[in-house]
């Protein structure tokens, strides 16, 4: 069987006709030992650049869960070094050392050849490819407007301040910081998937702080952007936004296959919302940490809620937390795989 007739591929097209396929966001990563005794001996930063690392860390959620589709490790923000950021990754999360604060501030920022500049990530998927060549493997980026929150805060925040004040305070430079971020990013999911990326995500985790108007300026034309460089690449195109509740009729005609839905909104709600594109999601992922029967009774009922299967990918609504429980994901995993209508 080809990776076009996966289940996760034909459900990212609408077209499934077997078990409901499953992945998790954050998959590879602190709640499994293995991925802890990997970073006890690197730094975050020194996996995500050496790429036998990465495929044995993709690799190592499917060996124990038989999940349907692999996601590269990186970060969101590994694309902002060769810009000349400099970007830290302490335990408290990332810091920019010199943030944006002004227009002229943009100019610091240096187009790149992202093959040049990036091939451990290519290399990265390179190697995923040649150890699970049977699993469809998705490749990442974050949006435009996620990376210009961190751009322009400099670290972590819960509102993004000072993003929001930049784009009233420097409309027109706030446009030209969000044009030149969807030319690389675009390129830069381009090249994942020349290198044997399956599916790309584009992950729209703070683009739930915006106002609809400013949503549609700062993040669907720049979706729309990125996704239409990526219309010829045979390989789907999925759009995660967290908080997607006021932003769904808008969502519905952006120039993707697939829409990840955060935990907050109704799934069945969403695929209404969404004719003609696969939902991904949306279990909540503190649901994790209950019991085992309980696991199997949420994600039952979140199967249940859905219409139409073969457009569904079933997924956390947001990333696995650190410390959730092996046993639950085994019960969440099999649930799905064995749920029949």
């Amino acid at each position: 069987m080809g990776l076009k007739d996966s289940n996760f591929i034909k459900a990212c097209y609408g077209r499934n006709d077997g078990p409901v396929p499953i992945w998790i966001m954050r998959q590879a990563g602190r709640y499994l030992p293995e991925y802890q005794a990997v970073r006890e001996k690197v730094t975050f930063l020194e996996l995500c650049r050496t790429p036998d690392l990465i495929a044995e860390v993709v690799k190592q959620p499917i060996d124990r869960f038989d999940l349907d589709a692999a996601i590269l490790f990186s970060d969101i923000l590994t694309i902002l070094e060769p810009m000349g950021v400099k970007v830290g990754f302490p335990e408290g999360g990332p810091e920019i050392e010199a943030p944006i604060t002004g227009p002229d501030d943009i100019n610091r920022l240096i187009d790149f050849d992202i093959e040049a500049e990036m091939p451990y990530v290519m290399n990265g998927v390179k190697k995923i490819k040649e150890i699970l060549p049977d699993k469809p493997l998705i490749g990442f980026a974050g949006s435009p407007f996620t990376v210009a929150c961190y751009l322009i805060q400099g670290k972590g925040s819960k509102n993004f301040d000072f993003a929001k004040k930049f784009i009233h305070k420097y409309p027109s430079a706030a446009r030209r910081l969000i044009d030149f971020l969807s030319v690389i990013t675009a390129r830069y999911l381009k090249a994942q998937v020349d290198a044997g990326a399956d599916a790309v995500q584009l992950f729209e985790s703070w683009g739930g702080i915006l106002s609809r108007e400013d949503f549609k300026t700062m993040s669907i034309d720049a979706s729309n952007k990125i996704f239409g460089t990526l219309a010829s690449a045979e390989a789907p195109r999925i759009l995660f936004v967290n908080n997607i509740a006021p932003y769904l009729d808008m969502i519905k005609d952006v120039d993707c296959e697939a829409v990840g839905i955060d935990y907050r909104t109704s799934l069945a709600d969403a695929a209404r919302s969404l004719p003609g594109k696969a939902v991904q999601g949306n279990l909540d992922p503190a649901v994790l940490f209950g019991s085992v029967e309980h696991v199997r009774e949420k994600t039952s009922r979140l199967l249940d809620s859905i219409d139409d299967l073969s457009r569904l990918i079933f997924n956390l609504g947001h990333g696995i937390m650190v410390e959730t429980p092996i046993e639950s994901v085994y019960a969440m995993v099999e649930e799905v795989h064995n749920y029949r209508r």
